[in-house]
């Protein structure tokens, strides 16, 4: 290891083979040497030196006629093994806390569960947020932030019966869904408005002076694991490029594993 390596905490050529591996993995794709040489900034004969040992590794394998190279079948047996040990919900439950002091605002981690969208962690801003809103509440799906980030990123399998157990109430409560009609064309608009904006929000004609935001975080799937969630008093909180917006989509981005 050279002086530079040491100070910097790493092995350069390890960083480099690391950057080509990435660079693969984001090709979409089988690539070529130059096409890899290109995009990693690197010289033809480098790029080789390292393709040639994820070969031998099974890391990276090359097609017969084209002679391009992908990931090979040791790349997804190490994927498989990151899949199975990434715990989304207690990763994302560990930092609410930073969240709620960056925001100023309750932040909710809701679950998929069997009655539907269900709060399994709270934690109270410095100024607490006044709700009978408390540890295993259900959301409702359709007039909640929290039950439509699920809305717009759960599997649809999982969620179709809820939708019309609420459609139906709805249709007998007039006003239940002040901003859209009881019937699902008008939820499936809702949903794209939704995965469009990249978080829901329910202002005041939801829950009487409380304002909401919620966003997903996503699987290798993108589908929601769990839903975080901002509950405040401040309408201009639910701005699309207010700082809390943007805090939220930012740390579940940042909780989410997506392609």
């Amino acid at each position: 290891m050279s002086g530079d390596e040491a100070a910097a905490g790493g092995i350069q050529s390890l960083d480099a083979a690391l950057r080509l591996l990435k660079v693969l993995a984001e090709a979409g794709g089988a690539a070529s040497l130059s096409d890899l040489a290109r995009r990693c900034e690197m010289p033809p004969p480098k790029v080789h030196r390292y393709l040639a040992s994820f070969l031998n590794a099974g890391i990276v394998e090359q097609a017969g006629r084209s002679g391009k190279y992908d990931l090979g079948p040791e790349a997804l047996r190490l994927g498989l093994a990151a899949i199975a040990r990434h715990d989304f919900v207690n990763r994302a439950a560990d930092s609410l806390t930073d969240l709620a002091a960056q925001t100023g605002m309750s932040v909710l981690l809701s679950v998929w569960g069997n009655e539907g969208a269900t709060v399994i962690r709270w934690e109270r801003a410095e100024v607490p947020t006044v709700t009978s809103m408390g540890l295993g509440t259900t959301m409702p799906l359709l007039h909640s932030a929290t039950g439509r980030a699920f809305l717009a990123w759960a599997p649809p399998a999982a969620i179709t019966g809820r939708i019309e157990a609420e459609l139906q109430r709805a249709r007998a409560m007039p006003g239940l869904l002040p901003d859209i009609t009881p019937d699902t064309a008008s939820v499936a608009a809702l949903r794209e408005r939704i995965r469009g904006a990249g978080l829901a929000t329910a202002d005041g004609s939801f829950i009487p002076g409380l304002v909401a935001l919620a966003a997903p975080v996503l699987d290798w799937q993108g589908e929601a694991q769990c839903v975080v969630t901002l509950i405040g008093t401040l309408p201009a909180a639910l701005a699309p490029q207010s700082p809390q917006a943007q805090a939220l989509v930012d740390f579940c981005r940042a909780q989410s594993v997506t392609p």
